[in-house]
């Protein structure tokens, strides 16, 4: 499979800049999410990359193929390209059958080999293909889209928010089948959501957008542990932002005096703890604090609590087996090391 690589791109309309310099690598056989708000640029870098518009500025290439320039650019029915838009957009007079192997030569069509073989990469029995999309569920039709965005082996697989329209639950066991299917197709995906979770825990690289930009690419892991700055750090995930002075490796802060990952800057600074890393003890050391509001989820629950005295309230993430009363005093302790920002007051 093909490798997608990005440089420089930009697209306005009119006044708007809706994507200004964008760089992005997207390594063969792998799925990178776009994630960020509405309104960031997320649909027009998809739209980029499929040839529906084209770029007032950078390239967008296919391997060592340039598809996309400024005043030359591959039409989209070339560049080998498969689309899940958001709602599967499946023609509701034809069977499955008929709307998955739609793009298909008429030899392959009427040979139903690659039909049989599809419906086994996207776990859809045999007997679904008889039927019309009206008689599937939600994530069926999503399967379906995708296996007809599969069927013509495209050399790159663009899902502009697939899973948007379903229920928690079967959001997230139709993502997973999703990339089952793409990684056993050896397929090279993008993903765009706005639904955090969803990058983190379906892609191989999460690249996060704002206004336009990139902003950061890596990993799930180290943009969670380690974003680029509070607003990233804010919008994937739940943050505990807090003022510190940093010394060597260490900062200070309401939670005590926390060891930093990497290398920080010298002086006053914000700090990050995630949530799950406060621990509340049962013992009397560590922070103390008073509990405020508890919001259960079972398996889990936040708890919001002020520090002692006169401190900043912060929220910690624990256990649905170890939820304190609201109006309990307690004390804090931080597992794992922190990550610290230059201080939004300093020079």
């Amino acid at each position: 499979m093909t490798g997608l690589t990005i440089r420089g791109l930009g697209k306005n309309f009119g006044a708007v800049a809706a994507l200004a310099g964008v760089d992005l690598d997207v390594p063969a056989r792998s799925l990178t999410a776009i994630l960020g708000p509405s309104g960031c640029g997320k649909t027009t870098l998809l739209r980029l990359v499929a040839g529906f518009t084209t770029p007032d500025a950078g390239t967008i290439s296919f391997g060592d193929q340039v598809v996309s320039e400024p005043r030359t650019a591959v039409p989209p029915q070339r560049r080998g390209i498969g689309y899940v838009p958001q709602e599967g957009a499946l023609f509701p007079h034809l069977r499955v059958a008929d709307n998955i192997t739609f793009a298909l030569p008429r030899s392959a069509r009427r040979s139903r080999d690659r039909l049989a073989e599809l419906l086994d990469l996207v776990e859809l029995d045999s007997s679904t293909a008889e039927r019309y999309p009206h008689e599937l569920s939600g994530g069926q039709q999503q399967r379906v889209a995708l296996a007809r965005a599969l069927a013509p082996r495209p050399s790159i697989v663009l899902l502009d928010e697939p899973f948007s329209s379903l229920d928690a639950n079967l959001r997230l066991s139709t993502g997973r089948t999703v990339v089952q299917a793409l990684r056993a197709a050896g397929a090279t995906a993008i993903l765009v959501t706005h639904d955090q979770d969803e990058a983190l825990s379906l892609a191989d690289q999460v690249a996060v957008m704002r206004e336009g930009r990139l902003v950061q690419a890596g990993p799930p892991g180290t943009v969670y542990a380690t974003p680029a700055d509070p607003a990233v750090a804010r919008f994937v995930g739940d943050a505990v932002l807090l003022p510190a002075v940093v010394t060597g490796g260490t900062a200070r802060c309401a939670l005590g005096t926390l060891a930093l990952r990497g290398d920080s800057a010298q002086g006053e600074a914000q700090v990050l703890v995630r949530p799950e890393q406060i621990e509340i003890l049962d013992g009397g050391a560590g922070v103390p604090a008073t509990v405020g509001a508890v919001t259960y989820f079972g398996h889990d629950a936040t708890v919001a609590m002020m520090l002692q005295p006169d401190g900043p309230e912060i929220v910690a993430r624990v256990s649905g087996a170890r939820t304190p009363h609201p109006g309990s005093r307690v004390h804090l302790t931080v597992n794992g090391p922190a990550t610290a920002f230059p201080s939004p007051d300093g020079p």
